[in-house]
């Protein structure tokens, strides 16, 4: 993964070197450039700790955790926490990598930072859970804090953890503030409204304002275009269309929700999947039957025949991974990263890949599908919404005043457009795919406050 994060730096300084207005002031623009390429491909701090946890049977366990800190030019680090049992070092580094870019792209004042614990988090009891989330803020609370490092959540966490580390940190830290600690919070512990469901509806924003609300406005000037993602986009477009999300979980049921509920497009979700099943109806799936049934298994989409007929749902059932090459014109992804990888894109049918979980298209696929015009819209333009959403909680916090769930969803909205009316013109107007027209854009912001911070030397 490193590999490929510094490939993308570099593709980018590269691409910036050649435009002589930018950083026009720049003396010797190659030393320059090689100093931006060690700085924004290292991070600037990766701490580890391993949590010394009593479980309920007596028995005690060490626990590989992390919180990597890429950089902070913009402002706080800032990135989620990670209850997974495949946790790693280099993961959690790549990930606060893409939240540097990400929050440099929508142009929020927070760097990128990563946190993650080593574990299955079902296999723990809630208060073992309880006692993982308060040790980790014991262990890193040197190094996170409101105007330091804001963890939210990630895969794995939610409000409740997010509540008990915020009481920690409180704890840990008598007297001083601690409302902007930690983002993601339940709202009457300093949470903001909409925030839970803020990256499913913007992964399903990015995706509608791409192929319904840009090509309904430029569709003339699409039309005279050579470029190939122009072609794809207007073949889909006015369309009916097919839909498969992968991950039913916060983003994948929200993002499908929102996809169920939208009249602007002709499309049905045909395909959803969890981590046990992958479930299939050529007519159309009942969405809100799928997330009714989910609140009372633990999360978990229907996986028996019994399962269906108890929740009144019609639906085909099959194997997990086969979402992801089913015939279908728009594939979400929202599970884990690298789902599209060498051994799988050559049977990739989708048109459009909406990226809803971070890293789940390697770069080699990404490079081999936007040769076939596949419209990519990567994790770093549609999954921001989460990010968006915890920088206004941040603010209300701040401030102690709190935005009604309306205003949330309008402020979010008018950001994510805003940055999609920034790319859009010039991804249609030449050949880079969407993914390397955002880091181009997102390399540029944060290598413009770099020097004008004096960091290049």
């Amino acid at each position: 993964m490193q590999t490929e994060t510094k490939k993308i730096i570099q593709e980018s300084l590269d691409a910036l070197l050649e435009n002589d207005s930018f950083l026009p002031d720049l003396t010797d623009r190659k030393q320059a450039f090689a100093s931006l390429s060690a700085i924004l491909s290292t991070p600037d701090k990766v701490h580890k700790s391993f949590l010394r946890v009593p479980l309920d049977d007596g028995s005690v366990v060490r626990i590989p955790s992390f919180r990597a800190q890429h950089n902070d030019a913009m402002g706080p680090y800032k990135g989620g926490i990670r209850f997974h049992e495949t946790v790693n070092e280099e993961e959690v580094i790549n990930l606060a990598f893409l939240m540097t870019l990400k929050n440099a792209l929508h142009k929020v004042p927070f760097g990128g930072g990563k946190g993650g614990i080593e574990i299955n988090p079902r296999e723990f009891s809630e208060k073992e859970l309880n006692l993982i989330s308060r040790k980790y803020v014991r262990y890193f609370a040197d190094v996170i804090g409101p105007d330091k490092d804001i963890p939210a959540p990630d895969m794995g966490s939610g409000e409740r953890e997010m509540d008990w580390m915020m009481a920690e940190y409180k704890k840990v830290h008598h007297g001083t503030p601690y409302l902007g600690s930690f983002t993601g919070k339940s709202v009457v512990n300093g949470g903001s409204l909409g925030r839970r469901e803020a990256t499913g509806k913007g992964v399903y924003f990015t995706f509608r304002y791409l192929l319904y609300d840009y090509v309904k406005a430029n569709e003339q000037l699409l039309a005279k275009s050579d470029n190939r993602f122009a072609k794809t986009t207007l073949s889909l477009y006015d369309r009916p269309l097919t839909m498969a999300v992968q991950g039913f979980g916060n983003v994948g049921s929200v993002a499908a929700l929102e996809a169920y509920n939208c009249p602007l497009i002709n499309h049905k979700i045909v395909a959803v999947s969890d981590r046990n099943v992958t479930l299939f109806n050529e007519d159309g799936l009942d969405i809100p039957a799928l997330i009714e049934f989910t609140k009372t298994s633990r999360g978990d989409l229907p996986s028996t025949e019994q399962h269906l007929q108890n929740a009144g749902i019609k639906a085909e059932i099959k194997e997990r991974d086969s979402l992801v090459t089913l015939p279908v014109d728009i594939l979400v992804l929202a599970a884990l990263e690298n789902q599209i990888h060498e051994g799988n894109m050559k049977e990739i049918k989708a048109r459009i890949i909406v990226e809803g979980a971070n890293a789940p298209t390697t770069a080699q696929a990404d490079e081999y599908l936007s040769e076939q015009g596949v419209v990519i819209i990567p994790d770093i333009l549609a999954n921001a919404g989460g990010v968006i959403v915890s920088y206004f909680e941040w603010l209300q916090g701040r401030e102690t005043q709190f935005y009604t769930e309306k205003e949330v969803y309008r402020l979010l909205i008018e950001k994510m457009q805003e940055t999609m009316d920034m790319i859009l013109p010039q991804y249609y107007g030449d050949p880079y795919a969407l993914r390397q027209n955002c880091f181009i854009h997102s390399v540029m912001r944060l290598s413009t406050v770099i020097y004008r911070q004096g960091k290049l030397y």
